[in-house]
């Protein structure tokens, strides 16, 4: 049951839906999200049963503003705040301590959950109306089955799961890829998921420098090593190693989503989709266009490599992970 974003009743009625412990699919800036309220564990259990995903998987819980934060957040340490003034609202989500006896089971049971203000219009009239029933925070993973491709329209998220989930429709979703997760809760500043966030931007704002994960790293959401996948087999391919297989023979049901454009290819007719030449461009349609050439029946998605920048991390994080689904074990 998909309703209309710009209605307030409508926004209202989602509001009613998730503070009784039901779950509905909800826009945000980045992708669309499968929410439940955070602070009712059985709630958050429909999130892990819907999706197929395992219950040890961290979600990430959507606020409104810092006081929504600190429901949630043992303690917000310096570097916190100098994220959140620089980037919330928006997408990055901070990995902080969790104050004890709250939100275990949409942490995956570890003590550090992850926090996000969403920057979408219509996700924070949501968030409105929900601290007005008592609910101060959503647990919202993508809304798809675990491990595919995410959703960025309200379309998507109705195509994943029954016919009677609540779906309050916000339109395309402007950012088009999960948020950057940076852990802060062991002093440091430590890079668990690239976005459209580059670890300049976050240097700069922090004031310290940006690490990679250790062995002590807390699980995040979105990190495993395969992940965001079609149904078509996705293969990530250099410029040169592109043109040479487009060159010979390749098989029917082929997909090319390429910065480059390669003339006179070669056997089965191939589907072209051009892929932007700047970063956050590409980041915006790149789950759409993932979604549209399964639709059309690719059974393979051979992808150009996005360049070696910072600005494109986000982007080759995501499809490397797409790939990764399909790479020999």
């Amino acid at each position: 049951m998909v309703l209309d974003g710009q209605s307030p009743d409508a926004v209202r009625q989602t509001a009613r839906t998730l503070a009784s412990g039901e779950l509905a699919g909800v826009p945000t800036e980045t992708v669309y999200g499968l929410a439940a309220r955070a602070d009712q564990d059985e709630a958050v259990a429909r999130i892990f049963a819907a999706k197929g995903r395992p219950s040890d998987h961290p979600l990430i819980v959507h606020v409104l503003d810092e006081a929504g934060a600190r429901v949630f957040a043992q303690d917000l340490p310096p570097v916190a705040h100098l994220l959140m003034e620089a980037f919330w609202p928006g997408p990055l989500t901070l990995i902080v301590r969790r104050v004890p006896g709250i939100a275990a089971a949409a942490a995956g049971g570890q003590d550090t959950v992850g926090l996000r203000c969403p920057s979408h219009p219509v996700f924070r009239a949501l968030m409105a109306e929900c601290r007005a029933l008592g609910v101060e925070g959503l647990a919202a993973p993508s809304a798809n089955r675990f491990g595919r491709v995410s959703p960025t329209t309200a379309a998507h998220v109705a195509d994943e799961f029954d016919p009677g989930l609540t779906v309050l429709d916000g339109g395309p979703c402007e950012v088009g890829i999960e948020s950057t997760i940076v852990d802060v809760s062991r002093g440091g500043l430590v890079l668990l998921r690239p976005g459209v966030l580059t670890p300049e931007q976050l240097e700069a704002a922090a004031g310290l420098p940006l690490h990679a994960p250790d062995a002590q790293a807390p699980r995040a959401s979105g990190t495993l090593a395969a992940h965001y996948a079609p149904r078509a087999t996705v293969r990530l391919m250099s410029t040169e190693a592109l043109r040479e297989a487009l060159a010979g023979e390749h098989p029917a049901g082929l997909a090319v989503y390429s910065r480059t454009s390669f003339a006179g290819t070669r056997g089965s007719p191939v589907l072209l989709r051009a892929m932007p030449a700047q970063a956050r461009a590409a980041a915006r349609q790149l789950f759409a266009v993932l979604r549209e050439l399964d639709a059309a029946g690719a059974t393979q998605i051979w992808i150009e490599s996005p360049p070696q920048e910072a600005a494109w991390d986000g982007v080759r994080d995501r499809l490397s992970r797409a790939a990764a689904a399909f790479a020999p074990r």
